[in-house]
């Protein structure tokens, strides 16, 4: 096993070219925010972007540690769900922090699962041309992955995280307690972002996530805080050494990802959760690279039996396949009109390769 897996660290510092901040993971951190945030946030104007399921059970407590040591805390709450990550509800609170006199010494904090970290997120980076934000992730999906690496943004209709920014948060305050209250389907949602850190970086980590298939579902505290801070530690090396996606090594991070986003957006953001719609991707990528001859049928049986003991979907729609295509065509990986993939060569080790045609695509979709 990973030594860093066997002796998770409280903190996973980041290092970029421009500065470095850390990724704090300790449980019980939510009760004692005051004393985290003093310096990030001490006499200034807070806006604590939430949606409404998290409100109901920390809203309270952390606007009260938080107004301990701000001059002032607004609160902006959202719908739960992938609607709210949307240019209109974007113009909607633009112009609610326009009416909490919000300026370029204002901080954003965000209090929630990954929408609500990229919508605030990206709230922080566009209004006054970008303040200071910071994210408070509370779903293991965000815990793990997306309130890591500074991508911020919402979607559109037809496109998921079409419109965006890279805005680095200043700091990354992670409580492992507080997937106590995560419903199981979100919970293990998020345990798809999970195991793809085993899968495109890392074979000992994933071998763990075999071995520890109970541990991890009864949600034991100790096994979840050394899967989070070993799937902080994969992102954190990648997006150091591409922070903006110019040399193509952060695209690795995106295995299952153009077939998943292509899922969400032709069926909906609400038939399929994310982690649950890049399961389904991460399969039928792993069917495709098996068909070109780039993996054996092993290792997409190694890849669906782990899915499957941690109660993850694998079957892709048997409708709409030839929209599924359309939209992956329309997928941000998609350079000067080719779409590329990133597909797997074995366990811990993904390649980004141009897409072959429509029909072994086709193909991969089918169960």
């Amino acid at each position: 096993m990973n030594d860093n897996f066997s002796d998770a660290e409280d903190q996973v510092a980041v290092n970029l070219a421009s500065r470095s901040y850390a990724i704090e993971i300790k449980p019980g951190l939510l009760s004692r925010l005051s004393e985290r945030l003093d310096r990030f946030v001490s006499d200034e104007h807070v806006i604590l972007v939430t949606d409404d399921n998290v409100a109901e059970l920390y809203l309270e407590s952390v606007v009260s540690q938080v107004s301990e040591i701000a001059q002032r805390v607004d609160v902006i709450c959202v719908k739960p769900g992938e609607e709210s990550k949307s240019i209109s509800v974007c113009d909607e609170l633009w112009q609610k922090m326009v009416d909490f006199n919000t300026d370029r010494q204002s901080v954003v904090i965000a209090l929630g699962g990954g929408v609500v970290g990229d919508l605030a997120g990206f709230l922080a980076a566009s209004f006054a041309r970008g303040i200071r934000f910071i994210q408070i992730p509370t779903t293991l999906l965000a815990q793990v992955d997306s309130s890591v690496g500074g991508k911020v943004g919402v979607n559109l209709p037809s496109a998921k995280n079409m419109v965006g920014a890279f805005w680095q948060p200043e700091v990354v305050l992670i409580d492992p307690l507080v997937l106590e209250t995560l419903d199981e389907a979100n919970f293990r949602a998020g345990l798809a972002e999970v195991i793809k850190y085993g899968l495109i970086m890392d074979v000992d980590f994933f071998a763990s996530l075999e071995a520890s298939v109970d541990q991890i579902g009864r949600r034991e505290p100790d096994s979840l805080t050394k899967c989070i801070a070993r799937c902080c530690q994969c992102k954190a090396a990648i997006v150091e050494e591409d922070e903006r996606e110019t040399s193509g090594r952060r695209a690795i991070l995106n295995y299952g990802h153009t077939y998943g986003h292509a899922i969400e957006a032709v069926f909906g953001y609400g038939r399929f959760l994310h982690g649950e719609a890049i399961a389904i991707g991460m399969t039928c990528a792993a069917r495709l690279a098996r068909d070109l001859g780039m993996v054996q049928d092993s290792f997409v049986e190694r890849q669906t039996e782990l899915f499957r003991k941690m109660k993850l979907p694998v079957k892709c729609p048997t409708e709409r396949h030839d929209e599924l295509i359309a939209s992956m065509k329309h997928d941000k990986k998609v350079a000067r009109g080719k779409l590329k993939l990133i597909l797997p060569v074995g366990v811990g080790e993904v390649v980004v390769l141009a897409a072959p045609d429509d029909q072994r695509i086709l193909d991969s979709l089918k169960n």
